[in-house]
């Protein structure tokens, strides 16, 4: 059974934090959907990781070779590269099921965004209520610290 982590992000990019994540992932022998809500943010996204420090072998979804990413930004529900990790971004909404199915769930939200703090509430309150594990991660001190855990 997995979890869903939910980094809050006070200090480092959305960008910079997702690139971490995805090496760790990476690093633990995960495949990866990269879920967000709007295809000119998943196209931004799969620029900077191009760009960023470091090599994230990744792909846009909607390509010939899906199946064959290792790390698949895409704004569908489905994995088609048999991913089971699931780093949603921007709001986009991950199910109990899939916290259940999946080895990790990551949720990265603004944490100087206030719609997307309530969009993290909102999340972290339906998985709770589901049963999901959840933990909340926040980095308000510099590094990432656990602060709470269901």
């Amino acid at each position: 059974m997995g979890a869903a982590y939910f980094y809050h992000l006070t200090q480092r990019s959305m960008e910079d934090t997702l690139a971490m994540l995805l090496g760790k992932a990476r690093g633990a022998g995960w495949r990866v959907a990269v879920r967000g809500r709007e295809v000119a943010r998943m196209a931004h996204l799969d620029d900077r990781l191009w760009l960023g420090q470091g090599f994230v072998p990744h792909g846009m979804a909607g390509g010939a070779h899906d199946a064959a990413q290792p790390i698949l930004l895409t704004t569908q529900g489905d994995c088609p590269n048999g991913a089971t990790c699931i780093m949603a971004v921007d709001g986009a909404e991950v199910s109990a099921e899939e916290v259940a199915r999946m080895e990790r769930v990551c949720i990265l939200f603004d944490g100087y965004d206030p719609e997307a703090l309530d969009s993290a509430r909102s999340q972290w309150k339906r998985l709770k209520d589901a049963g999901a594990a959840a933990q909340y991660w926040s980095e308000e001190s510099g590094r990432w610290e656990k602060k709470a855990e269901t």
